[in-house]
Order: C-alpha cells, then sequence, then structure tokens
C-alpha cells in the first residue's frame, strides 16, 4: 500500500510531508507526494517550483523512504486529484497539511482539507505546522 501526501511548498505543506515520511517509516510503506494546481500554475501560490520539488526528494531519499512525487496541472481541484489519486493507488493513508482560517475564509474560498476529509477513500491524518515541532500537531480522522 502507498501514503499519499497533498504538498504544498508551505510550512503546512512541509509539516505534512515529515508527518508522511514518520508514517511511511513507521508502516514500511512507500510515498506519493501530490503537488496539483487547477489553473495557472505560475500564479499559484500552491504549486511547487522545481527546486522545491528537488529538495523535496531529496529529503525523501535520505530519509530511505520509497516514493514518487507527481506534479498536476489538469483543471481539477487539488481536493480532487488527491482523492482520486488515493484511489488509484489503493492509499492506506492520506496526509494533509492544515492552517487556521476564519469561518468567512472557509465560506469564501471553500477548504480543500474538508473536501479531502470528505471524500477519502481511505483515513486521513491531518497535520499543523508547528515551530517547536517540525511534524506538527496531528489530528486523525
Amino acid at each position: 500500500m502507498t501514503i499519499v501526501v497533498g504538498y504544498i511548498p508551505t510550512p503546512e505543506g512541509r509539516a505534512a510531508l515529515a508527518a508522511a515520511v514518520e508514517e511511511a517509516l513507521r508502516r514500511d510503506e512507500s510515498l506519493l507526494v501530490l503537488n496539483a494546481s487547477r489553473g495557472d500554475a505560475y500564479v499559484d501560490p500552491g504549486f511547487a517550483p522545481a527546486e522545491e520539488l528537488e529538495s523535496v526528494r531529496g529529503q525523501l531519499s535520505a530519509a530511505r523512504v520509497g516514493f514518487d512525487v507527481r506534479q498536476l496541472v489538469r483543471g481539477k481541484e487539488p481536493a480532487e486529484e488527491v482523492v482520486q489519486a488515493a484511489a488509484e493507488v489503493g492509499a492506506e493513508l492520506i496526509v494533509i497539511g492544515l492552517r487556521r482560517r476564519s469561518a468567512v475564509g472557509k465560506l469564501i474560498m471553500g477548504s480543500t482539507a474538508q473536501r479531502i476529509l470528505l471524500d477519502a477513500p481511505c483515513a486521513v491524518l491531518a497535520v499543523k505546522a508547528d515551530a517547536h515541532h517540525p511534524a506538527g500537531e496531528r489530528t486523525r480522522t
């Protein structure tokens, strides 16, 4: 089985990656790191530049975990891409990063995390970025 991690180049994304590595090593599983954008990747802050993804590959190699890194720009919402990838690979777990948002922010912008939590075909581990603990706080659903 595989662990899917929704990755964006932010503290939350890095916390999700760190937690996913811990889970992969603990479970003896491989990782699928997914970075997705639905539109113009050049203006999407969630779209990771090539150097960022190269750094991710280096971290995963150093951690000695099996991995695949995918970057998708297919016009779909990132939540849809993560859920679809998890279903395709028969994922055991999805790991995502969470950030604090106001109620109005959630209403206007929607919530990628919420869509993943509701639509995921497997367990979801949600982590928050925490300056004192790189893997962040954990919330399992």
